[in-house]
């Protein structure tokens, strides 16, 4: 019976109607179930959130790789912190009813952050100005026009009109708060500007990801527990916003290291056109990318794998449902060549060095014209500069002095500004409009300064009134105003506007009538209103003031010196700040105590000097130890989100703490480059070991005749490597000479400078050094081959590019590619990769007897020099050379030192500038005070104490 059954079952199946019937009935059922659950059990849910389902696929960076130094001492690390966050997730039927949800959402966000003292994102390109005011952060006009060209969707410059391209930061904000299409719908008259300003930052960094709505915006990270905790009990009501961890970069010692290092942020638009297609295809435009220094240049590296989020969004951005994840793999980690504590420890012993050139240099006077200096060994640091500096460079916040909370200083301070600011808005305003005012040349130096800032500042730019593209420079009138200075503001701005240099249309708001049909005297009348609105909102105007009022002594160094108290600058000390009040301590006691202990930097204060630079390398590999800018700054700051304000003083302080004076900044060698000379004459033998040549203090075979520094003293007879010790110009300028002496015996400068040159580019003088961040061009001198075989013509080099050059020297003659990388090491710590610095170049032709002179003349530097008494007193023996470089009679010259050591065996080289910094001997006690820490000679504690260098003033030598 059951065989039957079986059989009939099968011949059943062998049917092949049957088969189809029986599946046609099961898919029948689960598409009857599937319905039945979108429609019935999960109808309202899926009514809620419509209908339509998208998958998307959110990308999860990895975490980015770790940065050590060359002995695996951490310098750039994740953290894992958290931060609130936002998706623009809302059903709205209008644009009203959105932003009026939005705004409300983000005011109750800001409330709670702040309450908790934590702060929401300010890395919008807009910040407040000391004057209340908004203003771009950046000073770069391309940057500012990429930032407006996103502002208005466009993917290019190009895309922007005239109106566009022209709006003010004001404008800007005024757009996307009342567009009616693209706005925000912020009241402007309701808030102050801090927190329209902080409204405005949210809603643009939502806006970014509109396209995309399912991925989150930070509205604040790092934030406390606190924030978490309020954040969380409010979530019911705050749509779209949660907690989440997020991964920030952190950075150790930071303004040691971050000219090297660089920084993270978003990508912009602008970096993500730069990409190829196929780069493009690893990054989006949410993603967190190395911004400069070797974060930038190693992104790939340091980036590791992304990971993915597969999730399903309804037709509004909302997530439904996720249904799949990749985990994201960790960047790899980079070692570097740099020694961590030798690159703090050069940094801390330049900084001293260069608060004691400071200190030595500095006078208690308030009015100083550096541009009467007929001699740049004169020229002084003013005290009334180093006050006018806590204003000019943002050590203190002049915007603070008229807040009710202003400190007694700040309100005596700020009860005189003001009026004397409407007083000089007057005063200007009378002189535009007085054809017969005095000519500028007959002009005090506070209204010169003035009148400049209205022309060049104020009218005439990018986007002023004045089209700098239609002057016609060699106009007559315009050199009168220009160069001959014979004429007044009155004059040349009536000439301008008759020579139609003036666009009227951006005068529209003060004329009565269309600006291509107004006459000129109204379009002059609008000016002067234009002009002294501006000045009413100007920071920098506002700066210029402070300025003369502190160099007349009517803001008072004491009040100035009294509110970095009141504003927390320096910690608070009663005693101090009550001595200050009463008269007790004087200003400019006080002003040097700080200066002294390095409370008050040269960095901060932005006066000359307040730069300088080192580069400290193997010499038998190139590698670099140690790359020091001074000033530094805190990379934590910029990092992840962007503090605009930080970066804003940044940007605009006169110590240009963005540049690095390693690798950016080219002066002369000068002297620096007598032993390349020496090589050069020794080799191409228009001298040898045993000429000489008498230096009476001048070389006057050419003319104009040159000095040698010693004059009008002399050096007596010298040969190559007494003239190196003693840095001879006149044994070096007869080398330039010889140089030039053609086979017919004449003399030919361009036949030296070519001659020159062949050893300025054996020893890589004429490319860069091979480091891996931004380094400028060297130059190698084509002007006058007797004055550049002492190392002036025009001759410009880097700090990195004199640290290669002497790093061969050292080696006698095995010319590198500098390198700050050493290898990259996966998260299992295995070696994926070590770093090549190019394939070594010997130089060749040099004998082993101009070797041996050279070094001769540079040990002979260090031990007939009293700055290496603690050196020469010991075993080691270190060869070195002075260098000093001219700027002008009104700037101090640069002071340069390289050398290396031990002098029979060398293991390190180093190159040192000191910008402005008067005198080669300050370099030298740089390079002296880091061979000591290096070789450990000196107790560190006795080479680092926190404290400016104690320096003589009276130095000689080159």
């Amino acid at each position: 019976m059951w065989e039957r059954i079986k059989s009939g079952i099968y011949e059943l199946f062998q049917r092949r109607a049957v088969v189809t019937a029986i599946v046609f009935c099961i898919m029948f059922s689960i598409l009857v179930g599937r319905l039945f659950q979108l429609q019935i059990v999960n109808g309202q849910s899926y009514l809620e959130d419509y209908t339509l389902q998208i998958q998307k696929t959110r990308t999860i960076q990895g975490t980015r790789g770790n940065i050590y130094d060359r002995n695996g001492t951490l310098l750039a690390y994740n953290e894992l912190a958290y931060s609130v966050t936002i998706e623009d997730n809302g059903v709205y039927d209008t644009t009203a009813e959105k932003n009026k949800a939005l705004n409300d959402e983000i005011t109750q966000i800001i409330e709670i952050v702040e309450g908790n003292g934590d702060s929401v994102i300010s890395d919008f390109s807009i910040v407040l100005d000391g004057s209340g005011e908004y203003q771009f952060s950046m000073t770069d006009e391309t940057q500012r026009l990429r930032f407006v060209a996103d502002v208005f969707g466009e993917r290019y410059i190009d895309g922007l009109d005239e109106e566009q391209r022209g709006m003010s930061a004001g404008e800007i904000i005024d757009y996307l708060c009342t567009d009616e299409t693209y706005g925000y719908g912020i009241d402007q008259d309701k808030l102050e500007r801090s927190q329209v300003l902080k409204m405005v930052n949210i809603r643009y960094a939502i806006g970014l990801n509109s396209f995309q709505k399912y991925i989150p915006t930070t509205v604040a990270e790092d934030v406390s527990d606190a924030t978490v905790a309020e954040i969380m009990e409010h979530l019911d009501e705050l749509q779209g916003v949660d907690i989440e961890e997020e991964s920030l970069r952190r950075y150790t010692d930071s303004k040691y290291f971050a000219n090297l290092i660089g920084y993270t942020g978003q990508i912009s638009q602008e970096e993500y056109n730069a990409l190829s297609e196929e780069e493009q295809e690893n990054y989006d435009l949410t993603d967190t990318v190395g911004k400069s220094g070797l974060e930038q240049i190693l992104d790939s590296t340091l980036q590791g794998d992304k990971g993915e989020v597969k999730l399903y969004v309804n037709s509004v951005g909302r997530v439904i449902d996720t249904v799949g994840e990749t985990e994201p793999k960790a960047g790899d980690d980079v070692y570097l060549t740099i020694d961590a504590n030798l690159q703090k420890a050069a940094y801390d012993i330049l900084e001293q060095e260069l608060a004691g050139i400071l200190l030595s240099r500095m006078q208690n006077i308030l009015d100083y014209d550096r541009t009467q200096s007929e001699d740049a060994a004169d020229v002084i640091v003013a005290s009334g500069d180093a006050y006018n500096a806590f204003i000019e460079n943002d050590i203190v916040d002049m915007s603070h002095f008229s807040a009710e909370d202003a400190g007694s200083a700040e309100q005596s301070v700020y009860g005189k500004f003001a009026p004397y600011k409407e007083q000089v808005i007057s005063q200007l305003t009378s002189i535009m409009q007085d054809g017969n005012a005095s000519a500028y040349r007959d002009m005090s130096r506070e209204w010169q300064a003035y009148l400049s800032h209205i022309v060049n500042d104020v009218l005439t730019g990018d986007n002023g009134v004045i089209m700098s593209d239609a002057i016609d420079t060699s106009d007559e009138t315009y050199q009168q105003w220009r160069n001959e200075e014979t004429i007044n503001i009155y004059t040349y701005l009536n000439y301008a506007i008759s020579q139609n240099w003036v666009d009227a249309s951006k005068l529209q708001d003060y004329l009565s009538s269309e600006g291509n049909y107004s006459d000129s005297s109204e379009v002059y009348n609008a000016m002067i209103s234009y002009v002294t609105d501006r000045l009413r909102n100007s920071t920098a105007f506002d700066k210029l003031v402070y300025q003369y009022m502190i160099k007349a002594g009517t803001v008072t160094g004491r009040e100035l010196c009294m509110i970095l108290y009141e504003q927390g600058v320096l910690p608070m000390d009663e005693t101090q700040y009550n001595n200050l009040a009463s008269g007790a301590t004087g200003a400019y006691d006080f002003l040097r105590s700080k200066i002294q202990s390095l409370e008050i930097t040269p960095g901060q204060l932005g006066l000359e000097p307040c730069r300088g630079s080192v580069v400290i390398t193997d010499t038998d590999s190139g590698d670099v130890l140690a790359c020091v800018s001074y000033p530094g700054y805190d990379n934590n700051r910029l990092a992840n989100t962007m503090d605009s304000d930080y970066y804003n003083e940044l940007n605009t302080s006169t110590s240009q703490p963005f540049y690095n004076s390693a690798t950016q900044e080219t002066t002369a060698p000068g002297s620096t480059y007598k032993p390349l000379v020496a090589v050069a004459g020794l080799t191409e033998g228009v001298i040898d070991t045993g000429t000489t040549v008498y230096c009476d203090g001048t070389y006057d075979v050419i003319s104009p005749e040159v000095h040698c520094w010693v004059y009008p003293a002399s050096h007596g007879t010298m040969n190559v490597v007494s003239g190196i010790t003693n840095s001879c110009n006149e044994f070096f300028n007869n080398i330039g000479y010889q140089l030039g002496m053609q086979t017919d015996g004449t003399y030919s400068s361009d036949y030296g400078l070519e001659r020159l040159s062949k050893y300025a580019q054996m020893f890589g003088l004429n490319e860069t050094s091979g480091l891996e961040i931004p380094e400028m061009d060297p130059k190698i001198s084509d002007e006058d081959s007797v004055r550049s075989a002492m190392g002036q013509g025009t001759n410009n080099y880097t700090t990195s590019q004199l640290a290669r050059y002497i790093t061969a020297v050292a080696n006698e003659g095995t010319l590198y590619e500098l390198t700050l990388l050493d290898r990259v090491e996966n998260v299992d710590g295995e070696v994926v990769e070590e770093y090549q610095n190019g394939e070594a170049r010997t130089i060749e032709g040099v004998s082993q007897s101009t070797w041996n002179a050279v070094h001769a003349g540079m040990e002979g530097v260090v031990q007939n020099s009293s700055v290496f008494t603690e050196i020469n007193a010991s075993s080691l023996s270190v060869s070195g050379k002075t260098g000093t470089a001219q700027q002008s009679t009104t700037h101090a010259d640069h002071g340069l030192f390289v050398g290396f050591a031990p002098s029979d065996n060398p293991e390190v080289a180093m190159a040192i500038r000191i910008a402005n910094g008067y005198s080669s001997t300050y370099a030298s006690e740089v390079g002296s005070n880091i061979f000591q820490y290096y070789y450990q000679i000196t107790d560190p504690a006795q080479l680092i104490t926190g404290q400016a260098a104690q320096i003589a003033v009276n130095t000689s030598g080159d």
